[in-house]
């Protein structure tokens, strides 16, 4: 019989897993390869053996990396290196992050110079976190004050009319995406974790994130077709067109636990219960029954879906699926839970992990096959695969004992 998360003795083994994993393998990888002494900052286009492919610079990752040092310094140990890199992070960031508007770049050079800027405001969130964390292990009350002005510059870009230019035409389509709301929430819980129930934009931070909980839930999820959709018309209509009819589990099963983790927070069973039932038909969209683990993107009719990778394994949904069922059996003690948490655990630690040189490949064919030996660029990089790690193990260093049933 399979070892699940019911099993005290398998607990015990995730538990040391997940912090040698964190600990001995992926943050050294990322300390050792992907810092930059000379200019500040960190590089995440790294080769297999941690050698640099590509040395222009992710926005996104000064601040999830800012983030990830700064909370493992503040959860697990105060330890000088970890705490040095994130305000190396932070003040690659800070010098060169933003723009005149206070909107942020994507990617900038080595040395800083702008590349690119994206619609979408995700440099922001991530900033705003990584500020709160930092600020929480600094004493610094200035950088909480950097957290509090980049989630409102998120809030206004996002959320006021006509300031982000749609993707599709608005006159000829009409439409709304998940994301916004998604990462509005996570962002929501971080600095409400490192700063207090702060008020940003006129709203405390538990208010953003019931607000954007009830639009997931009255615009976003279709109950009666067991989905979660990425984009909808802005009545919550399906829209029967490629973009309109795609899924992605992975991005579902991660909004799921955020759900899960604030119903957990506040003692809301109404989160709770939305949480887990967005769960159980994602994972049943996105688990693949023949080769394991989770496709990509799906369609919410069945049909094919446009994009060629739609059935790769890409490491983060794995990371995102894993955090979801444990959760899910820490909050409910449901045994189905406990055996989603075994497939996708024991099918992601087979195959995306590098013996060779550690940390994970990003990238997998649909049968497990490494479709590329690159351990970052400006997607991946110290975010997904130690958030699990750490996540995870924090549940289990409250013994895996699932809480009061629902």
């Amino acid at each position: 019989m399979n070892r699940t998360l019911a099993d005290p003795t398998y607990r015990q083994s995730l538990k040391t897993l997940y912090r040698d994993t964190l600990l001995h393998d992926v943050m050294p990888f990322w300390m050792r390869h992907g810092m930059d002494p000379e200019f500040d900052g960190i590089i995440t286009s790294l080769d297999r053996d941690g050698s640099i492919l590509d040395t222009d610079k992710s926005i996104w990752f000064q601040g999830r990396a800012a983030w990830t040092l700064a909370t493992l310094y503040n959860t697990v140990e105060k330890r000088s290196d970890w705490i040095e890199a994130a305000g190396s992070c932070l003040a690659f960031l800070e010098k060169h992050g933003y723009a005149t508007d206070g909107k942020m770049f994507f990617t900038v050079t080595r040395e800083g110079r702008p590349l690119r800027m994206r619609r979408y405001v995700f440099s922001e969130a991530f900033a705003a976190i990584a500020h709160a964390a930092y600020a929480k292990a600094t004493g610094d009350e200035s950088y909480a004050e950097r957290a509090k002005k980049d989630f409102a510059t998120y809030l206004k870009f996002s959320f006021e009319k006509g300031l982000m230019h749609p993707k599709i035409e608005p006159n000829t389509r009409p439409m709304m995406s998940i994301g916004a709301v998604m990462i509005g929430i996570a962002t929501a819980q971080e600095l409400r974790a490192n700063l207090g129930d702060v008020k940003i934009s006129g709203h405390s931070c538990s208010e953003w994130a019931d607000r954007f909980i009830l639009e997931i839930q009255q615009f976003f999820f279709k109950p009666d077709i067991g989905a979660l959709m990425e984009v909808v018309s802005p009545d919550g209509s399906l829209i029967d067109h490629f973009d309109g009819r795609t899924l992605n589990p992975g991005h579902a099963l991660e909004c799921a636990w955020f759900i899960l983790h604030e119903g957990r927070w506040r003692g809301e069973k109404s989160y709770l219960k939305l949480g887990l039932e967005i769960l159980d038909c994602m994972w049943q969209r996105g688990w693949d029954e023949e080769h394991g683990g989770l496709f990509h993107f799906r369609d919410v009719q069945g049909k094919p879906v446009q994009e060629y990778w739609h059935d790769m394994k890409f490491w983060w949904p794995h990371n995102e699926a894993i955090i979801a069922t444990h959760l899910a059996w820490h909050i409910t003690g449901d045994a189905k839970y406990a055996q989603w948490h075994q497939q996708v655990h024991d099918w992601s630690f087979a195959h995306f992990p590098d013996p060779t040189h550690g940390e994970w490949f990003g990238y997998l064919h649909r049968d497990g096959t490494p479709s590329s030996q690159l351990k970052g660029n400006m997607w991946k990089g110290p975010f997904h695969l130690p958030r699990m790690l750490w996540y995870c193990g924090q549940l289990l260093e409250e013994h895996g004992t699932p809480s009061e049933s629902l």
